[in-house]
């Protein structure tokens, strides 16, 4: 008994699938990559010494078209061949007891689902094609972009008030503050959700994203630069480590202070003696289990020895994280880009010199592309060179004294994990939590 098997699949679409998937010994697997070689091999071997047996995943794989497939299925079967398509139900294992005619019903039921999958593998591969050239997927650009014959390009009338949007977000770390400036300066109405997307959507910051994951960077004009985006991932990042709704509180000790003693959370509460227009802050416990309460205490207060405390801890902590070193990191990580770069422009070259064809020499491009942006992005992710002149700077007093309670938020929550106060007898102190 002699089983052989036959695998198709498009580079462009799928990796190539392993020939030992058939789960029994196969004495032979032809495997076509785009074009249909080694089919015509297997049909020209088949009529000169035919098989028992031929395995195919799908029956549409031996062909482009309904009329290839048939004309495959019926070569196969007029030698006595019997096909089995392991992913669909069909085979015609009974042909040799003339039981042809149910098997034909079988095939007949299965050709709208060949037709589709036919029609469905033409639009992904179209799909394909104009993803290895870099060009924007289907559908309508997003807003502040309007589509070009290649490539988005910037909607003067409408990129302002995305840019703006952003700048908000930059400068005071608030998704719904910046949904609410952007309805109050420009009119523009937009849900959190949607703010949200575009805080993360790769066309904003020059790259293509794909439906199938895959990022292409620089590919149009950005409307935030590399350096805007990377502080973005760190303010999503951090804001997602708070409790709902604080990230655009007034105060900047919003939803970073906890109770060591009883492990909760501390609120702002606001409170004004009557008659007067003078308010007192206070931090309390939201859930506190101790009897008596753990006691409440003076915003202003907490807020000075938090001043006071990070002063003196975070040159240390900084100091402390100093083991790696992060610029050998990227200097490697730039190191590889330049590799990939050097190796691009030479695919170029050898597809002038006739060495790839025009499909393999874009397939290649877009492959190498890919890894620089993923490359790229994970440079994005490091740390700033420059973290232990920041802590000198943030390490002064007076700079913490200068700032609005909103800048002071944006910087807390830069360097901050948790605020814990540390109570004992009648005496409090502030213990920090870094992020790092």
């Amino acid at each position: 008994m002699q089983i052989v098997a036959y695998l198709y699949s498009d580079p462009l679409l799928e990796t190539a699938p392993d020939p030992d998937i058939w789960g029994l010994e196969v004495d032979r697997v032809y495997q076509d990559l785009g074009q249909r070689y080694q089919l015509q091999n297997l049909l020209a071997d088949s009529e000169a010494q035919p098989p028992d047996y031929v395995l195919i995943r799908r029956l549409e794989e031996l062909g482009d078209n309904l009329e290839e497939v048939n004309g495959a299925i019926a070569f196969l079967e007029a030698l006595d061949i019997e096909i089995i398509a392991t992913e669909q139900n069909y085979t015609s294992s009974n042909l040799k007891n003339a039981d042809s005619d149910r098997f034909r019903a079988e095939l007949i039921q299965l050709l709208p689902e060949i037709q589709q999958n036919h029609r469905r593998d033409r639009l992904r591969l179209g799909h394909a094609r104009n993803r290895i050239k870099a060009l924007p997927p289907p559908g309508k650009a997003c807003y502040g972009y309007r589509r070009g014959q290649d490539k988005y390009i910037l909607d003067r009338s409408t990129a302002p008030v995305v840019k703006a949007f952003f700048e908000h977000y930059l400068l005071y770390g608030s998704l719904r503050g910046s949904v609410r400036f952007l309805e109050k300066k420009f009119g523009k109405k937009i849900s959190v959700t949607t703010g949200q997307r575009w805080l993360t959507n790769p066309v904003y910051r020059g790259d293509l994203a794909y439906k199938n994951g895959d990022i292409i960077q620089n590919t149009h004009i950005p409307i935030i630069s590399r350096p805007e985006a990377a502080q973005i991932d760190r303010l999503l990042r951090r804001n997602r480590r708070l409790p709902p709704r604080t990230a655009s509180a007034a105060r900047s000790l919003a939803g970073l202070v906890s109770c060591q003693k009883c492990q909760s959370g501390m609120t702002i509460t606001c409170t004004k003696a009557r008659g007067k227009k003078t308010e007192y802050l206070y931090l309390r416990p939201i859930a506190c289990p101790q009897q008596p309460r753990c006691n409440s205490l003076a915003y202003a207060e907490v807020l000075e020895a938090t001043i006071t405390r990070i002063c003196e801890d975070l040159p240390l902590a900084v100091n402390e994280i100093g083991s790696p070193n992060l610029s050998a990191i990227k200097s490697n990580f730039e190191q590889k880009i330049k590799q990939r770069e050097q190796i691009l422009s030479q695919v170029t070259t050898l597809e002038t010199d006739g060495i790839l064809d025009t499909e393999t020499a874009d397939l290649r491009r877009y492959k190498l592309r890919l890894e620089i942006s993923q490359l790229r992005d994970r440079v994005a992710q490091l740390p700033p060179d420059s973290l232990q002149a920041i802590a000198k700077t943030v390490a002064l007093p007076q700079f913490w004294l200068d700032l609005s309670e909103t800048e002071r938020r944006f910087y807390f929550r830069e360097f901050i994990k948790q605020i814990e106060i540390v109570r004992e007898l009648e005496f409090w102190q502030v213990q920090l939590i870094f992020i790092f």
